[in-house]
């Protein structure tokens, strides 16, 4: 059964509480840029934007980073065994700029740390920072965000989904009983 932790409500206040805390810890948003990493990262980065647009007065550059190839535990997904690529896309140079990688739940940390080499492939940034909508830890790797929306304690046999309207049609983070581990 599905426990609601965050409802539409709350995730806009953690977004825009990150939003606060971004523009704070930068001492406003020159030389930054947001680079969500796909999918559901992407949104959280484009309604952190527009929540900085709305405080700052201008425009923060949003980007996206595909993972699929930097993952260690690469799945196949086409029939020519070839993973499945959806593409990354930066507005501009991250070289010397500082990188706001945002994501929608932290785990383990892989998924980051293979942001964190495809970031690397595409420039070398003054400074990255991490931002995430829920963080359940578990951590494998050292990896510790910068900004969350909620800290979530979970056991490893509790799944977090986080539903956004651009996908899934409902704003909404949940924990679900993973019957199978227990």
């Amino acid at each position: 059964m599905a426990r609601v932790i965050l409802d539409e409500q709350a995730i806009r206040r953690a977004t825009t509480r990150i939003a606060h805390e971004i523009i704070e810890r930068n001492k406003g948003i020159d030389n930054c840029i947001l680079v969500g990493i796909k999918t559901r990262g992407i949104y959280v980065a484009k309604r952190l934007a527009e929540r900085i647009e709305q405080i700052e007065g201008e425009k923060i550059p949003v980007g996206e980073v595909d993972i699929t190839l930097y993952r260690d535990d690469l799945t196949v997904k086409t029939e020519d065994q070839d993973p499945l690529l959806k593409g990354s896309h930066v507005p501009s140079d991250i070289t010397d700029r500082k990188v706001i990688l945002i994501d929608d739940v932290l785990y383990t940390g892989r998924t980051v740390r293979a942001a964190l080499d495809a970031l690397m492939d595409l420039g070398r940034p003054s400074q990255i920072q991490l931002a995430v909508l829920i963080d359940r830890g578990h951590r494998e790797l050292p990896i510790r965000p910068d900004y969350v929306g909620k800290n979530v304690p979970t056991s490893k046999s509790e799944i977090i989904t986080a539903k956004l309207k651009e996908v899934d049609q409902i704003d909404e983070v949940s924990i679900i009983q993973n019957e199978e581990i227990k």
